[in-house]
């Protein structure tokens, strides 16, 4: 693989969240009350999560999101300036609180409710101010926790500009064809492929976009279709434990692999070993590596 000594210029335009969660012995049932065996609260946001994985993976890194003007948000803030990123774009309202997600977790598996709350501020304005610096970037990344109208125009407006784009699909809805012909990779779950893409077979799916969507499951496996054959890599070692943020890390390190002007399948392949390496840590943001860590 390839990696360069210069810096990629990433854009990230999403969600940000702290993530409270409870770990319990069993993922309650409809009207069913259980114990916590104890709960710990991390930093998320599929946005924030991937401004931070970018950037922990050595990318310049403008983040563009919207926070409540509480502590939530000041911790948000502090964090990802702690990490290196250009929060300069980082939007604070009174009129909503900050983003938070319940999650609740027992023996790998979870169940997650978002509450979008200051995300759902986030505007097409707020994408215009940042005019300047998309003329500038390699790469915008976008996923679906902020309004559509806000994730299509900024796909066509990094494409007005000749970026590459990327889309992490989650959380699962119908994307358009303007926005499916706009980007250059999709990252989908198996298991919400139908409900992005719609009835088709995931084999007819991958064969319509060739080296554009790849599809992902909680093994950390990875398919695609390279116009020849179906590639499939998987990379779900012992320690693969907690699978909050797989699919933001997989985006980050393909992102960043791309970025540096590698193939297909080496992007596939390092997006896996950044997916496999968050996992052995809990919370979204917590075990994101850095490129030190793959190459001292």
């Amino acid at each position: 693989m390839n990696f360069s000594s210069e810096q990629p210029k990433i854009i990230v335009v999403g969600s940000s969240s702290i993530d409270l969660v409870l770990e319990t012995e069993k993922i309650p049932q409809p009207n069913e009350t259980v114990l916590a065996v104890k709960s710990d609260s991390y930093f998320g946001g599929k946005g924030a999560n991937q401004a931070v994985g970018t950037a922990r993976l050595g990318a310049s890194v403008y983040f563009i999101g919207c926070v409540g003007m509480d502590p939530l948000g000041q911790q948000i803030m502090r964090n990802l300036v702690g990490e290196g990123v250009n929060v300069g774009f980082v939007h604070e309202t009174d009129a909503e609180s900050t983003g938070t997600a319940y999650v609740t977790t027992s023996h790998g598996n979870a169940a997650i409710v978002v509450v979008p709350a200051a995300n759902k501020r986030l505007s097409i304005q707020h994408i215009e101010e940042a005019d300047r610096y998309f003329h500038t970037v390699d790469l915008v990344l976008v996923q679906l926790e902020v309004a559509m109208e806000v994730v299509e125009y900024t796909v066509r407006k990094a494409k007005k500009c000749g970026k590459k784009v990327g889309l992490y699909a989650s959380p699962a809805m119908r994307i358009s064809e303007g926005i499916i012909d706009n980007v250059d990779f999709i990252v989908a779950k198996s298991s919400e492929l139908h409900t992005v893409f719609g009835e088709e077979q995931r084999e007819e799916i991958l064969k319509k976009y060739v080296n554009k969507v790849f599809v992902r499951d909680d093994t950390n496996s990875t398919i695609y279709f390279d116009g020849t054959e179906m590639k499939y890599y998987r990379n779900d070692k012992d320690k693969t434990v907690y699978k909050m943020g797989m699919g933001d890390a997989f985006t980050s390190g393909f992102a960043v692999a791309l970025c540096h002007n590698n193939t297909i399948e080496e992007c596939v392949k390092f997006g896996n070993e950044v997916s496999s390496r968050v996992s052995g840590g809990k919370g979204s943001q917590t075990g994101l590596p850095r490129m030190s860590d793959f190459f001292g």
